[in-house]
């Protein structure tokens, strides 16, 4: 089972991907939980370069999303997936699509392709897709903003509109979440929804 959590930052998707790792263990489930950018060495080094890092060209961005991506695929989540783990992942793909695709404006196909051929082609069974409101992001994010999360509202519209496009193009695999509604009842939303894949 490969399962990813995505949304506009500040929506809950760590806090749900947290939740269902803790469930599958309970339920005797070997997981693997990890995160996008990192997950690796390699990852971690990319993810503090393109969050923390100086100014980063917008297809430099992409690039190295990408190849942040393809180390965690080759190294975490193929070999997790063949000894019959699970695996839970805060970010993948679509969030590419979303924040470079269209955030960035770099297109929605040309980033999908990029990905594509970074992952070999591997797309999780299901995604659980967190909708905020872009203009209620603000007031849930911490402090200490990153890059992207320093982008305002326009930016932020872009993406959301990105990951609603993705959820209707893509809908036998994206599960859509009202991020506004309590946690423990989402979790219980998302396991359900396993249950019935499963």
């Amino acid at each position: 089972m490969f399962v990813t959590f995505e949304g506009l930052d500040g929506s809950g998707k760590t806090t749900q991907a947290d939740l269902l790792h803790r469930r599958l263990e309970a339920d005797g489930r070997e997981v693997v939980a990890t995160r996008e950018p990192g997950g690796t060495e390699l990852g971690e080094q990319i993810r503090d370069l393109v969050l923390h890092g100086g100014d980063v060209t917008p297809w430099a961005e992409a690039l190295l999303y990408a190849a942040s991506r393809a180390q965690h695929v080759d190294e975490v989540i193929r070999p997790a997936l063949e000894r019959g783990a699970a695996v839970v992942c805060d970010r993948y793909v679509d969030s590419s699509v979303a924040y470079q695709g269209a955030g960035r404006g770099l297109g929605f196909d040309r980033v999908l392709e990029l990905n594509l051929a970074a992952v070999g082609g591997l797309m999780p069974e299901r995604t659980f897709l967190l909708l905020l409101d872009p203009g209620d992001v603000a007031g849930r994010l911490s402090r200490d903003h990153d890059r992207l999360e320093r982008e305002g509202d326009d930016f932020r519209k872009r993406v959301d509109a990105c990951y609603r496009e993705l959820a209707a193009r893509f809908p036998e695999r994206i599960v859509v979440l009202d991020a506004t509604r309590p946690a423990e009842e989402l979790a219980e939303e998302v396991h359900g929804a396993l249950r019935i894949r499963t």
